[in-house]
């Protein structure tokens, strides 16, 4: 992540995103990015590491979890979802087993499963 979203930027933009869904509305994407973000950056610093890519397109992408570290090509353990399972994930409005039964994350890797380390708390 190339800039650190802070404390303020990030809750400013999860409430944007939340409100917008109360509305019935699409969020603007700038928010919907930031708070994507914002909730990777907390998902890095829970949890530092580069044994599991988690990846939420196009907003972005981190390395998380100790362990072998991933270098080249695509890495074993990787875990991909949208922006609204990611975000409903993070902040704890749906639980990992849901998600994943309903076939909203993509995970791949015998260390793909972030369940223990959701909701997180911004």
């Amino acid at each position: 992540m190339a800039r650190k979203i802070s404390t303020e930027d990030g809750r400013a933009a999860l409430s944007a995103v939340a409100g917008a869904a109360d509305a019935g509305a699409t969020p603007a994407r700038t928010d919907l990015g930031t708070a994507v973000r914002y909730l990777l950056q907390l998902l890095a610093e829970k949890a530092p590491g580069n044994t599991v890519e988690v990846r939420v397109p196009p907003f972005g992408a981190v390395q998380v979890i100790e362990g072998p570290r991933h270098t080249r090509g695509t890495p074993p353990n990787v875990v991909e979802t949208d922006a609204a399972t990611w975000i409903a994930l993070a902040t704890g409005t749906e639980a990992w087993a849901e998600a994943a039964a309903s076939g909203r994350i993509l995970a791949s890797g015998t260390r793909a499963d972030l369940a223990a380390l959701l909701p997180l708390r911004p």
